[in-house]
């Protein structure tokens, strides 16, 4: 049987290593975020990039028991009390293209975008105008922007100021900032979402599209963990009712 290769992780009688460093010094000189950055990028963050990947995991940490996540996570351990990491592991199998994955499909349209500016020599305001235009004609949804709740996603600002600021942002936030304003000429008012942002300054972080569904599970994780011990610790077992209206067929005979 081959070996499993792997450039992440090893160990020895005394030592474990991550990415050439040793845990002990992680654990002593670096934060989880830093060692998180590490795992997935190579190398450690600049204190500047630290803090923007800081920003993106608290805002993705929650967004209420009512979102798909933490609703299918309390829904499980009010029924299984004994097993929190299954309640955990339904929040997370709950996370996919329509809760949290949105920023995959967001990171590689706007690669996507950005190749058609450097294939046909426009600006990326043009080829972000381009692609709005398809989606208007296409009828095909654009990832990352709008929301079910907010009118505007309250943290893409926060992430894209803070990007201007630590001198990270780059072709990524200006694609899907131009995107923006396109679709609200061509179709109608479509916000920049925290997907959306994520995508874009993950981009300009250098990290390649899968990163975006997997950085949104890492933070979501935490919030998931207190929503399954809120259940626990407040709710008595099976105490969920959601309203259900039969529309079948009335009471028959079996003839």
């Amino acid at each position: 049987m081959e070996p499993w290769r792997t450039a992440i992780s090893t160990s020895d009688e005394k030592n474990i290593f991550i990415r050439g460093y040793s845990i002990t010094s992680l654990m002593t000189q670096s934060t989880f975020t830093d060692t998180i950055f590490l795992l997935h990028h190579s190398r450690l963050p600049s204190a500047n990039e630290r803090r923007l990947f800081d920003a993106m995991l608290i805002g993705v940490s929650d967004h209420g028991p009512a979102a798909p996540s933490a609703a299918a996570a309390r829904m499980v351990v009010s029924g299984n009390r004994r097993s929190m990491e299954a309640a955990i592991a339904a929040g997370v199998l709950a996370i996919g293209d329509a809760h949290g994955g949105a920023g995959y499909e967001c990171m590689q349209m706007i690669a996507e975008g950005l190749e058609l500016a450097r294939r046909e020599s426009l600006s990326v305001r043009d080829a972000a105008r381009r692609v709005a235009a398809d989606a208007k004609l296409k009828h095909r949804r654009l990832p990352g922007m709008g929301h079910r709740i907010h009118t505007e996603d309250p943290r893409t600002r926060i992430l894209f100021n803070m990007a201007q600021q630590y001198r990270v942002a780059g072709d990524g936030i200006a694609f899907i900032s131009a995107l923006e304003d396109a679709a609200g000429e061509l179709i109608r008012p479509l916000p920049v979402n925290i997907d959306g942002a994520m995508a874009a300054v993950l981009m300009d972080l250098g990290f390649s599209p899968p990163i975006a569904k997997l950085i949104f599970i890492i933070g979501r994780v935490a919030g998931l963990t207190a929503q399954v011990m809120e259940e626990t610790m407040r709710e008595n077992p099976m105490h969920i009712r959601i309203p259900v209206v039969y529309d079948g067929p009335p009471p028959r005979e079996n003839t």
